[in-house]
């Protein structure tokens, strides 16, 4: 899978561009200034990099060797710094409770291994945490904009609600909307998406 996405990737322009998603770009308004915030599947790191724009301590992580790269490359056209791992997020030590958000776009997996993954990004989240989440729907399929073809790999709303059954959810919906995020993502597209927050620690 990191061959498939090294390919992707291979160009020197950005295969999903270099700007942030819009989702994300709408949710950030709930984040403390200097959050700590984990964005999984990267990439070549437009949201990870426009992320430690806005000021916040930022780990980007992804499994493509040339997309980590290529974050690093764009961090530094930028002028701010990220801590980047190139990791397989189903081998990878994650942490728990560290994170003030989790930003996950666009990342797609089979359901086993999406749940596995799902429950992690749940965990390493800090009491009070962010989930920002964005994913195509299975109506995705009737669209050629991008995502994966397999419907296994796509999620409702009530699937997505039913991964982090710890959260709290601020907003959870699908709909239709315009995609214009390189090459990668172009065109009219159906998505789910998300904000949910990991409740805090009852006092003692």
């Amino acid at each position: 899978m990191s061959d498939f996405w090294n390919q992707k990737f291979s160009s020197a322009d950005y295969f999903y561009g270099d700007q942030p998603n819009d989702f994300l770009r709408s949710q950030i308004f709930r984040l403390k200034p200097g959050a700590r915030v984990l964005v999984v599947g990267d990439g070549e790191g437009r949201n990870g990099v426009w992320l430690a724009e806005q000021g916040f301590k930022v780990t980007s992580i992804d499994y493509s060797s040339v997309g980590c790269e290529k974050s690093r490359k764009l961090a530094a056209q930028r002028g701010v710094s990220l801590t980047t791992e190139c990791a397989d997020l189903l081998s990878w030590a994650w942490p728990v409770a560290e994170f003030d958000a989790v930003v996950s776009i666009f990342l797609h997996f089979l359901p086993d291994d999406r749940l596995l993954i799902h429950r992690a990004i749940e965990a390493a989240l800090a009491p009070e945490g962010w989930l920002v989440i964005e994913l195509f729907h299975p109506k995705q399929l009737g669209y050629s904009s991008g995502g994966p073809k397999n419907r296994d790999m796509l999620l409702s709303p009530d699937e997505l609600e039913a991964d982090f059954p710890a959260l709290d959810w601020w907003l959870i919906t699908e709909g239709c909307t315009r995609l214009t995020e390189g090459r990668g993502h172009a065109g009219m597209g159906y998505i789910s998406h998300a904000v949910g927050q990991k409740p805090a620690q009852a006092e003692r």
